[in-house]
């Protein structure tokens, strides 16, 4: 079997000096995260099928 790491993958394609985040460490055991911009208030979440939604 073999496991392949999507980050290092796609390492051609990210610029060097834009910060890599992990999705599930954002959003921890209940997959919900809290972003604030502007004062305004947005939710990230990873749906059950392993896609991410962001909303306001």
């Amino acid at each position: 079997m073999t496991i392949h790491n999507p980050i290092s993958t796609h390492n051609a394609l990210l610029a060097q000096d834009v910060p890599v985040h992990d999705a599930s460490l954002l959003t921890g055991q209940n997959g919900t995260a809290h972003i604030v911009l502007d004062d305004k208030l947005y939710t990230l979440r990873i749906t059950r099928a392993g896609k991410l939604i962001l909303t306001k």
